[in-house]
């Protein structure tokens, strides 16, 4: 079946003919749906926290920092800002003299008020002798939108968020998310030395971007906060690459024959934080910032689920080690069994005739593992993953991440469950990724194989079907200990269009 140049690219990316022909067999098979037991609400899978409890998360989470700990936040930047501008390139490509929609009217209105405008308008200069005004009031609506877009330009249109102007200060001063998540990292996440650990993954062809970036920002912020920072940067890998097929699930091969691999989802950075030898990591979107003076609220929750995360391992380190000690009590197994269903919302009925041998068996499975809490905001409509209280392969249901495309629509009762969420997933973590004994996991241990996606996407004019790996907040930590905490909906503040930019909060 496979050619000797096939041979020669599957080894060219590290992946195996063991790993393809399962590939092939899960785009016959497809994913199943996943069951439900419940949508998380409050009470039923989320923690709301009182200010006292609040306050009490903050003082571990400082106690933490002061106690000589690892701590780093993991930053996902490699995506490009392509789908953020998806409009404005319909504008150029259907060859629109004028605004006509909503969108486009909105985007030229409000154009002076995006951080990147004095640079648009200084290569608008550049390239057609006239400013972004003279230009519009011409008529020249498309020429401002290549100017912003096309590689001859700015390149937003291909270029990564993290590298992008979001905001612009009172005194002119722009910043990119890159730098914001830096000095986020200053504000939460600084260690007993000062140090200030960040990796961001970042695509191959932008690497260069970032590394400059860093270079010329860091040693001011170095000043500013008071802080030395520990940046590394890395690549998805090639490894994890999936196979295209075409409709009927055969190999697609371009017109030159040669196979098509495609990056499989933010999934395929599970790699990457394996690799990443921390106690405790914060996780979120890289376009999820807002300016220094909107942020207090973000970094007081920030630090409010770290301290929640630091109890939840002490208390299941002590678990832990009574277990290994063994001897334990009945009455301590019930304590224990009383955590798990309370706090990290484990069910499982099967531990109702168990006895005390097999209850600390199921204890001890289930308490090492790696740990996450995640903070959910109230759903207020926007479109994404959300928190449910979901079945796992050995009969017992706990808190997952799940997006809508894992949810059978035509089970009611699933439907039912899906509607009457209150929460939503604005990927807001913070993980602890060693055991009690302070041994790293292998966090390829605990992901559900069955939790990944197959889409459609077009290749040369052509449907094919793609593969997605578990999601990485989805089933990559499907078989995590993972415990919801409300947070407040300011702490949420995407950018996914350009018009984004336009809302109060990146203003």
């Amino acid at each position: 079946m496979w050619t000797d140049k096939d041979k020669q690219l599957m080894a060219a990316k590290g992946i195996t003919e063991p790993v393809i022909e399962a590939q092939l067999k899960r785009f016959e098979t497809g994913f199943p749906w996943l069951r439900l037991e419940a949508a998380a609400t409050v009470g039923n899978g989320i923690q709301r926290l009182d200010a006292k409890q609040q306050n009490q998360c903050i003082k571990v989470w400082k106690e933490f920092q002061g106690g000589g700990a690892s701590i780093e936040k993991f930053q996902p930047a490699s995506g490009a800002a392509s789908r953020m501008f998806k409009n404005l390139f319909a504008f150029i490509n259907e060859g629109r003299a004028v605004p006509e929609s909503d969108f486009e009217k909105q985007f030229f209105e409000g154009i002076t008020q995006f951080a990147f405008y004095p640079l648009l308008n200084k290569t608008c200069v550049t390239l057609y002798k006239n400013n972004v005004g003279e230009l519009i009031e011409a008529g020249r609506y498309a020429d401002v939108l290549r100017a912003l877009l096309l590689p001859e330009g700015m390149n937003y249109g291909s270029l990564p968020k993290g590298l992008l102007r979001f905001h612009r200060t009172a005194s002119g001063s722009v910043h990119t998310p890159l730098e914001e998540h830096l000095e986020e990292g200053a504000q939460y996440a600084a260690d007993a030395s000062r140090r200030v650990r960040i990796h961001f993954t970042v695509s191959p062809e932008h690497r260069g971007g970032f590394e400059r970036l860093i270079k010329s920002r860091v040693p001011l912020m170095e000043k500013v906060w008071g802080v030395k920072y520990d940046i590394t940067l890395s690549e998805q890998k090639a490894s994890t690459d999936t196979i295209a097929v075409n409709m009927d699930n055969t190999p697609y091969r371009d017109s030159e024959g040669k196979l098509l691999f495609r990056p499989a989802g933010h999934g395929a950075l599970l790699e990457n934080l394996n690799e990443r030898d921390a106690d405790v990591v914060f996780i979120k979107n890289v376009d999820n910032v807002v300016p220094l003076r909107l942020r207090s609220t973000t970094i007081r929750y920030k630090k409010v689920i770290g301290g929640y995360l630091v109890m939840v391992q002490r208390q299941l380190r002590k678990y832990l080690e009574a277990l290994d000690k063994g001897n334990v009590k009945p009455a301590d197994l019930k304590a224990m069994l009383h955590y798990a269903h309370q706090t990290l919302c484990i069910v499982d009925p099967s531990t109702d005739g168990m006895d005390d041998t097999a209850l600390a068996a199921w204890l001890r499975d289930k308490f090492d593992r790696p740990i996450r809490v995640c903070g959910v905001v109230p759903n207020e409509g926007e479109p994404g993953g959300g928190p449910y209280l979901a079945y796992n392969a050995d009969g017992s249901a706990s808190p997952q991440i799940l997006e809508s495309a894992q949810i059978n629509p035509a089970d009611p009762a699933a439907m039912e469950m899906m509607r009457g969420g209150t929460h939503f997933n604005p990927v807001d973590l913070v993980c602890y990724i060693k055991d009690y004994k302070g041994i790293k996991f292998d966090l390829r241990k605990f992901v559900d194989p069955e939790t990944g996606f197959i889409s459609i996407k077009s290749k040369d004019g052509v449907d094919i079907k793609a593969l997605e790996l578990p999601g990485l907040w989805n089933g990559s930590m499907s078989n995590w200990n993972t415990v919801f905490v409300e947070v407040p909906i300011d702490t949420f503040n995407p950018v996914k269009t350009v018009n984004d930019l336009l809302r109060k909060a990146h203003q």
